[in-house]
């Protein structure tokens, strides 16, 4: 499993630009893991992460064959669209799942691996998280390009009541998919051994941990 150190950078506001500058600085973490040979499509994916004094800050750039949206409220089945997703545990068995369309509607749940035993955080929180989002068609080829540039807030993970990520240790997982794009996908960041696709499944989390200020 692959170590993943998250970077600080202090005084990080919700603002599109102030983002643009701290991701340009960032190294890119490649989503190319694909676990099922029956789903072989792979888009390009990547993304980059970091943590300011009150959030995450986190970008996916993918370039995909198609582009489905067809979530618009919070805590719709973002999944069936062209979406990413980010998954973290900060204790053993109990995680958020953070999934997200190319237009930055948000689907957030808290809890076990057991899905009839997770909640879905509420919409009044998930309003808190902040995207921005930027959509193109591939001049060259067929496809489209998309990126999303997000700002997650400490209120997000308030199950943990998380004050702050400073040297912090947790899990987590990357992903990209597209459950009902005309060619369905399931990639991640770490790879998962499962006979089917399933993104929860904590225990192939990384590694990944905040560096101190």
């Amino acid at each position: 499993m692959s170590k993943l150190n998250i970077p600080f950078f202090e005084g990080i506001t919700a603002d599109e630009g102030e983002l643009s500058k701290v991701f340009e600085q960032l190294p890119i973490h490649f989503i190319n893991q694909l676990s099922w040979n029956d789903y072989p499509y792979k888009p390009q994916v990547f993304f980059k992460i970091a943590y300011s004094d009150d959030a995450i800050l986190l970008s996916y750039e993918v370039e995909e064959k198609y582009l489905r949206i067809n979530s618009f409220e919070a805590n719709d089945p973002v999944y069936e669209d062209s979406c990413v997703e980010f998954f973290i545990s900060f204790q053993d068995g109990l995680y958020y799942n953070l999934e997200f369309n190319a237009i930055g509607v948000a689907l957030v749940g808290y809890g076990p691996a057991d899905k009839t035993k997770r909640d879905r955080i509420s919409n009044t929180i998930i309003q808190k998280i902040k995207s921005f989002s930027t959509i193109k068609t591939n001049t060259e080829g067929e496809g489209v390009r998309w990126k999303l540039s997000l700002y997650i807030p400490f209120e997000v993970f308030a199950e943990n009541n998380i004050q702050t990520f400073n040297g912090l240790k947790a899990s987590a997982n990357f992903y990209k998919c597209g459950d009902l794009l005309p060619e369905p996908h399931f990639i991640s960041w770490q790879p998962i051994v499962n006979f089917e696709p399933n993104f929860h499944l904590p225990e192939f989390f990384g590694e990944i941990e905040f560096q101190e200020k």
